[in-house]
């Protein structure tokens, strides 16, 4: 088992509950998406599974370690074994993209030579290769701040492929691109996952494009499981009481920006 919540809650400094009771289990190899309306709790509950936040209650195993029983310097080995993909990678706006993809092995490299890619890259062929995965080659020596939402979206999820994590968790990893290349991008990532073995959980408000890729998905609503399916039983009334009081129609990755949250029930 890859990793396994039991009973795990969360409670913001407010006091406000944002997970409640949630039981999960994740297989070494399983392609997970995680789906459910805005603030049911996915962002909470990928950054708990990426060990960034701690549980207030329940028991969380990861890779055969329990994350918060260990020091914080092998916390922190720990972490070099899982890549988080974020909605809006955390990239500094004037790095150079070569930069920012080898970034992921700074965890697995020794200091020196950490330091010395982050003055002239050491491996510039390797994260080309992985740019070109997600029609990015071109954009090697750009600055980050040269580049769209989309296209630092694409870079984030090259330098978590260029780490080589055995978990993959990824929050809304292609919120900012177009359907066709949301699909593409969720293809590179589905690829990867089941040619290396590697455990791969990601939170999508695209319901089709979570179907069309992962062999299984969580519901989550209000802080809890609401259901956790083969994709192959996901039925239109799960989506709907997934969903209740979200507006129906266009597929959520294409509603334009700043306009309510739109939710597609596809034909199952």
């Amino acid at each position: 088992m890859t990793l396994k919540l039991t009973g795990v809650e969360h409670i913001h400094a407010n006091g406000q509950r944002s997970l409640a009771g949630i039981d999960l289990s994740v297989a070494a190899g399983e392609r997970v998406a995680i789906i459910g309306p805005s603030g049911a709790g996915k962002t909470t509950l990928l950054r708990i599974l990426a060990t960034s936040l701690q549980p207030s209650a329940g028991r969380y195993e990861l890779l055969d370690a329990q994350p918060w029983a260990l020091s914080a310097g092998a916390r922190q080995h720990l972490r070099a074994r899982i890549a988080l993909i974020h909605q809006a990678p955390p990239l500094p706006p004037r790095q150079r993209v070569v930069t920012a993809v080898l970034a992921g092995r700074l965890g697995q490299w020794p200091l020196l030579k950490s330091l010395a890619s982050l003055i002239y890259p050491l491996d510039s062929a390797g994260a080309r290769s992985e740019l070109q995965r997600l029609d990015l080659g071109d954009k090697l020596f750009e600055r980050c701040d040269q580049l769209s939402g989309g296209q630092l979206q694409r870079v984030g999820i090259a330098r978590a492929l260029y780490q080589q994590a055995e978990v993959l968790l990824a929050d809304e990893p292609v919120s900012a691109m177009d359907p066709v290349l949301a699909g593409h991008t969720l293809g590179v990532l589905t690829r990867e996952a089941q040619s290396r073995n590697v455990t791969l959980l990601a939170s999508l408000h695209a319901v089709d494009l979570a179907l069309e890729h992962f062999p299984r998905i969580v519901g989550i609503r209000d802080g809890r499981i609401a259901f956790d399916k083969a994709t192959g039983s996901v039925s239109p009334e799960d989506l709907r009481a997934l969903y209740a009081n979200e507006q129906l129609g266009q597929t959520p990755a294409s509603s334009p920006v700043g306009q309510p949250l739109v939710v597609q029930i596809p034909r199952c």
